[in-house]
Order: structure tokens, then sequence, then C-alpha cells
């Protein structure tokens, strides 16, 4: 009785689905990647946060996401903070538009509070629509581009020079030997097809940052207890004066367009992947509500991992698989502190392979209408540019009714759209004046 009421809460349909399938799919879930613990906690740390206590906001995060998902969205996708939000959080938010991450955290929970909003009405059908596909394809690539720019300053693959503001770096330094090994290994993994392959990467570039001298180990060690230093940035949130300014508004609602265009799409396609998209609305509304928890917790915003595709060909169908993966979450609590050993030259790889996962988006965009394309592609270079995610997408989305109007096509664009450009625009003139 008791397991039969088990199966029911996590989609599980006894005849169609198996333990065995689901229990492996959310281990193989889990491997592929529990790698952004290390990964999200070194970004978050960037924008001032402790390392030791973002690893265990990041955990949190993912074990809450994925029990939400495990027993409301009742499919097999993982939920973890996002690659590409992640940076959005900190090198927008914190360093461009200089709120503290205790503000971001605050702007992570308001958009998680819209995006429920969103995902339990029909406003996300028409806010998705309203907005070109073009530019929610230029909004992926440009985030891709910009976190493979980040990997290689990370690296030192890429470094600050002064007449062309960047040039490459020196190879005879151990972390951009480390890096570059680690790139191709990572690279050689991925391509195979091995279960892991990031997380394999990232502790063999850890073992030859060592090896070759890049990081010793009396320097890395960082002391202090996880739980002790996590208390530090569980709930706090910061609202006032914040909560009063235009730029926190542009905030939260830039950052409820990126999360609301991600996970709408990568939703779609997971449940459609497993033949049960009526899991869809399910699955929305347990994804917006981790995004509440992720301000909380002290985690930028959350997304249905692209990694899900991994536990869903391993046979995941239900709830099962993150309800594994939850607690296996659980479980690499234990390894905090030795996770502060893996360096940036063994992290800064990853980002580069993300970033090339997410630029592959391109293939989706038209170029054939000048009007749709020039806006876009503003969007891809103005951010990695710009080095701001916000700017990058004013460019493009201040474009895009420009191109229209200039081509006698005003009516293509959505209301919706001639409120987001006015948005912006208020946005320049408002650090104009400041």
């Amino acid at each position: 009785m008791k397991q039969n009421l088990l199966s029911k809460s996590l989609g599980y349909l006894p005849g169609q689905h198996d333990w065995k399938r689901e229990i492996a799919a959310g281990l193989i879930s889990y491997f592929s990647v529990v790698y952004i613990v290390m990964v999200n906690a070194s970004i978050l740390s960037d924008a001032g946060m402790p390392l030791q206590a973002a690893m265990v906001g990041t955990l949190l995060t993912s074990i809450a996401g994925c029990l939400l998902m495990a027993f409301l969205g009742k499919s097999p996708i993982i939920v973890v903070p996002g690659m590409g939000i992640n940076a959005f959080f900190t090198y927008t938010l914190v360093h461009s538009m200089k709120l503290s991450w205790q503000e971001a955290l605050a702007v992570v929970a308001v958009a998680g509070l819209l995006f429920a909003i969103v995902a339990f009405t029909s406003l996300y059908k028409q806010i998705s629509e309203a907005i070109p596909h073009n530019l929610q394809h230029g909004i992926s690539v440009g985030i891709g581009l910009f976190l493979t720019f980040i990997g290689l300053q990370k690296s030192g693959i890429v470094i600050a020079h002064q007449t062309t503001f960047v040039t490459i770096g020196h190879f005879s330094d151990p972390n951009v030997i480390t890096a570059c090994v680690t790139l191709l290994l990572a690279l050689v993994l991925f391509v195979r097809k091995v279960k892991g392959d990031l997380l394999i990467s990232i502790l063999v570039g850890t073992a030859l940052a060592y090896i070759l001298g890049g990081v010793h180990p009396a320097a890395a060690k960082i002391e202090g207890k996880p739980l002790e230093q996590y208390g530090e940035i569980f709930a706090k949130l910061s609202f006032y004066p914040g909560i009063l300014t235009i730029s926190f508004w542009i905030a939260v609602f830039l950052l409820l367009l990126i999360i609301v265009f991600e996970n709408i799409g990568l939703i779609g396609a997971q449940t459609r992947m497993i033949g049960r998209p009526e899991t869809f609305k399910g699955s929305l509304r347990a994804l917006s509500l981790s995004n509440i928890g992720a301000g909380l917790f002290g985690s930028s915003p959350t997304v249905a991992a692209a990694e899900t595709t991994a536990g869903i060909a391993a046979g995941g169908r239900s709830g099962v698989s993150p309800l594994v993966a939850a607690c296996l979450f659980g479980a690499t609590f234990f390894f905090i502190p030795l996770l502060t050993y893996i360096p940036d030259s063994a992290i800064a790889p990853i980002l580069i392979i993300i970033g090339s996962l997410m630029v592959q988006n391109v293939k989706d965009m038209n170029f054939t209408d000048f009007t749709e394309a020039f806006p876009a592609f503003l969007v891809m270079v103005m951010i990695p540019f710009t080095y701001s995610i916000v700017d990058g997408m004013a460019f493009g989305f201040i474009a895009y009714p420009a191109a229209k109007l200039a081509a006698g096509r005003g009516k293509e664009v959505k209301v919706v759209m001639y409120v987001i450009t006015a948005l912006f625009l208020a946005n320049f003139v408002l650090h104009a004046m400041m």
C-alpha cells in the first residue's frame, strides 16, 4: 500500500516503468551534473559569497529542486542552479549593476515568485510568444559566448592587454597547461559520451594542477566548517532600499525573462523525450517554486538541467530519478571540504564546454530576414563584448522594434516587446543620469 502511494506520488506507473532503470537513471543524472557544485560555487564566490557556503547553498537548492520535481513534476528532470544564469547573477547583477550579492539574492527570490505566478497561469505562453524566437536563441548564444570568455579568462588562456584589451596567455604557466589538457580531456570524453565526463575532467585537472605545481595543498585549503560558514548566506536577502529603485525591478524583469525562456524550452523538450507531455505544467511549476528557494538558500536561479537527457537515455521516466539525485546531493555534503581543493584551472575548461553547447542554438535562428537577424546578432556579440548580459540584451531588444518600424512592419512587434524596449531604454537613461 505504501509502495503504491509512493509510486503514484512520483508518477511511477507499474508495468510501464522499471524501478531499477529509474534508480540507475538517477545515478547517471547525478554524476553527469554534480560538477555544478564546484562550478556554481566558484562563480558565486566571484560575487563575494564565501566559497564553502556557496557550495552548501548550491547543494540545498539542488536537493529542494529535485524533490519538488520528483513529487510535483513527477518527471525525471534534474533541477540545479543554471550555467549562464549564474554568470548573470555574478557578472551582471553584482559586477555591472552594482547590486550586493544580498540584493541579487532578493532579485532571485522575487523573480522566482513572479515565475511561479507565470507558471501557475497561462502567462508563460503569452510572454514566450511575445519575444521573437531569434532574440530568445540570441540570448542563449550570447550567454554561451560569455561563459566561454569567462572560462578563457579563469584558465589564463586569454589575458588582459593594454592595447588590444585581450591577448593569448603564457603557455609556460602550469595553470594554463592544466587548463588546456583538461579542456582536451573534457572534449574527448564528451565526444565519446563517457558517463560523468565533466566530473572526470575536473578531477583529473585538479590532480594535474598539483602535479605541475600550479596549486599547492597548503595554499588551496580553505579553513572553516561549511555549515557554520553557511550561516553567512542563508536567508540573507536584502530588499531595502533596493526594492524601491528602478534598477532592482529591471534586474528582476530581465532575470524573469531568462529563466522563463530557458526553462520552457528545456522542460518542453525533456517531457517530449519521455513521451509524457502532460507532465509539462507540473514540471514548470515545480521549477518555478525552486527558484524562490534558490534566493532563500543562497544560490543563483535553477533550471531543468540539460544533463537530464543522460538520465532519460538510461531509462528515467518518472520522479524516481530526481528523488535518487536529491539523496546523492545530500551525501555530497560530506565532501565539501575536499571540493575546496579544486582550482580554477580545472573548472574553467568546463565553462568553455558548456559555452559551446549553448552556442549551438544558433542553428535554430533565422538569418534570411535582416530585421530578425541583426537584433539577434547584436544580442549575441554585445553580451560578451560589454561583459554584461543586461546591456547585451538591451542592444538587441531596442534594435528589434527599430528595425521593424524602419521596414514599415511595426505591427509585427507585440505590445509586450514595446514595453520591454521601453524598460531597456529607461535603464540606459537611468545609468546615464547616475
